[in-house]
Parts: structure tokens; sequence; C-alpha cells
């Protein structure tokens, strides 16, 4: 038997991480706080598991040491995900690039690790919410401490999670653990989660969606744009692109920053382009009402919403209308612009930005302050976009640093 591996965090990061280290020879115990494994995983991709993407790109990535984050990725890619998932029995279909369950559930990817675990042998301890971790003199292991019970391994690694998503089990209690050992936490933000504006318009276009490209604008910059199906709710935005963009905004929210975003409901048109269709667009029956001319452009709601943001009534008759008004209704589809307060908290976030810094771990993200933790996951300074980036960090790191964690070198 090789040495002994205690994993706190029974996530997808956690679950690798022992499958790895038990597969090397390691004696493992697997700590989770839940009831049962892998709770969050059945929530992923809206629960057929979206485990990985084919075009696994740097640029997906937000962290602030890339070079370290690329080395990691180089060692565990796709076609490493894909092997691992198939030798323990799933089967993969790739969909535009997307990965996911030849199943489509995400509770087959969660049945096939919870059986690998089994078949390894790996020690399963659930209800346990560890609290206190620390390094034992003389090189005598790590003691780890909580519900009441005590622990000894000589190697750990710490799978817990950020902030996102508490009631799966990441309340940020891994980050506790880790300034415990003597680390930093880069501030966290959450991410992937929908945006707030205070404005009370959304009342009146909550359930509107639509393709539209997204720019977020601060001190009079561009800072990043993405497009996709926006949707609107009675709070603010929602969609894709706009998970995209969260954690960029949320941190310059955090610095009691402005902020705005620019919404173009007509993307593919160019400046020249949509002023020749506004132009002949007026050529349209001079006796419809402002409300029937503007029909048939972007959805109803929209549409009444940018009548009445630019002062126009919608029963007068467009041949008698104010014609900057009219402009301002053209102006709106494709610059409608909105303040932004925030973000939903935690508990609507898919994932947690910031965390330990990867300046803190060796390549095989073992801890520099604490020799002997490992860390896995979410807790670490990474985090991705939309598209099954997140789960495969999940899959990288902790098969990496489950793999160094069994006393075998890499």
């Amino acid at each position: 038997m090789g040495c002994s591996v205690g994993v706190i965090g029974g996530g997808a990061a956690g679950l690798t991480a022992a499958i790895a280290a038990a597969g090397e020879g390691a004696d493992v115990t697997l700590i989770e706080r839940n009831d049962r494994l892998g709770r969050k995983i059945l929530s992923t991709g809206n629960g057929k598991c979206n485990l990985g993407n084919e075009k696994l790109d740097l640029e997906e990535y937000y962290t602030s040491e890339p070079d370290f984050l690329e080395g990691c990725l180089r060692r565990f890619g796709t076609d490493d995900t894909k092997a691992f998932f198939q030798r323990i029995g799933l089967m993969i279909k790739s969909r535009d690039g997307y990965l996911y369950p030849v199943s489509e559930q995400a509770s087959a990817v969660l049945d096939v690790l919870r059986f690998e675990v089994t078949a390894l042998g790996i020690k399963v301890i659930t209800d346990c919410n560890i609290e206190q971790i620390r390094k034992r003199s003389e090189n005598k292991g790590i003691q780890v401490r909580g519900s009441g019970k005590t622990f000894f391994f000589d190697h750990v690694i710490l799978a817990c999670g950020g902030r996102a998503a508490p009631k799966t089990g990441s309340d940020g209690g891994g980050y506790l653990l880790a300034k415990q050992l003597g680390h930093t936490l880069i501030p966290t933000v959450p991410a992937l989660v929908q945006l707030r504006s205070g404005e009370s318009y959304f009342k009146s276009v909550a359930g509107v969606r639509a393709d539209a490209l997204l720019t977020v604008w601060h001190q009079d910059k561009a800072v990043v744009r993405e497009r996709g199906e926006l949707q609107l709710t009675d709070y603010g935005i929602s969609g894709i692109p706009v998970f995209q963009i969260s954690r960029v905004v949320n941190y310059i929210l955090m610095r009691n920053r402005e902020i705005e975003i620019r919404i173009n409901f007509l993307p593919d048109y160019d400046e020249e382009n949509f002023a020749d269709f506004c132009r002949r667009r007026m050529l349209l029956q001079e006796e419809r009402t402002v409300e029937e001319f503007f029909s048939g452009m972007l959805h109803k709601k929209l549409m009444l919403l940018f009548i009445k943001m630019a002062g126009l009534k919608t029963t007068e008759k467009i041949a008698c209308a104010d014609r900057e008004k009219v402009s301002g209704v053209y102006a709106l589809c494709r610059d409608w612009r909105i303040p932004v307060t925030g973000s939903n908290p935690y508990e609507n976030a898919q994932v947690t930005a910031g965390g330990v810094p990867l300046t803190e771990v060796t390549e095989n993200l073992e801890s520099g302050k604490a020799p002997g933790v490992y860390f896995a996951g979410e807790i670490l300074d990474v985090d991705g976009k939309c598209g099954g980036y997140n789960l495969h960090w999940a899959w990288c790191s902790g098969y990496l640093a489950g793999k160094a964690a069994a006393c075998k070198r890499s």
C-alpha cells in the first residue's frame, strides 16, 4: 500500500483527484461535507453535463497566471478527458465541439465516477465538514479535523470548491483552510451569473429573448464584448453572453466603479446598412401609427419600451412624429445603454472567480506554503467561460494533483 491521501471535497475535482491517487497505489480517503458525493455535477449543463470542449483554448479561461494554466492544460487536455472517462465506462459524444455523455444525463457522469471510487477501494466519509488543517511536526504528515473527527494523512488535496452554489457544499470553507496554511487569496466574485440593473422598465420586458451583441463600457472604453441569446428579466439581464462577461463586470464593480452595458439587437447591420434600412423603412405606409410602423422589427415588448423611452406616443401617426424621436427609437435598437448595479449572489452563480493564487503552488499543484498539501478545482484562481471549460479544469487539476499526491513522480 502506498502513502495515505486525504481528499477534502467530493465534487468533480475531488472525485477525479481521489481516483487518480488511488490509481497510483495510494490509500485514499474522500471526505465530503454533504450526505452524498457530486451534488454540483448533477446541475451542470442543465442536467446534461457539458463535461469538456474540443476547443481547449487558453483564451476561454481567466487567471492571473496564464502560462502556468497553459502548462496544466497541456499535460491534461481534451483527449485526456475523453480517455479518462472512457476508461471508467462513460460514452462521450461531441456536439459542435461541446462534449456530453451520450445519454445526456449528468447523473451518468456522477455514476461512473462513484462506481470507480468503489472499485478502487477508496474510503468515503460523508456528512463531515473539515474546519481545521495543519502540518504535523517533524514531517509526520497532515492533520485535518471537522464534525468531531480527526484524520491523519501523508498528503491532503483540498478540492473544496469556491463560493458558487453554496447549497451544493461550496460555501468558501476551503479558502479558510488555505489561509490556515499561510496562503493568500485573490478576492473572489460570482462568475457565470446574471446581472442586475436598478431600472424599473425591466419589468415591462421580462421574458424577452433575443440575439444581441453586448459591450461592457467603463471609463469611456469598451472592455469586453460577447454575442449570443440575451434573456431579459424583471431585474436585469441573463443568458450566455451575460454569464461570459459577468466576472469582468463584478471585478469593476468591486472597485466601486460605474459600469454600463450597451446592447445591440441588430449586430449584423453596420452603420451604413442600418442607415439605409431606416431610410427605406420611412417609405412604408405613412398612415401607420408609431406602434404599427415599428412592428416587425424586434420583439413587441422591446419596441414598445423603446418608443416610450424615445418620447413618442404609440397612437400618433408616424408621418407627424418628431423625426429626432423616431431616430431615437432606431438608435435604441442598436445601442441600448443600461447601467449595471451588481449581479445575483453566489447562490445563483455557476462558478467563483478568484481564489488561491497559482503563484503559491508548484506545477504539480502542491502548496508552496505547506508541502504535502495540494489544491484542485475551483478553490484555485482559475475560472472558465461557459462551454465545459470549468469542468475540464476540475478534471485536469484533480488528476494532476491526485497523481502527484500519490507519492510517485509525475
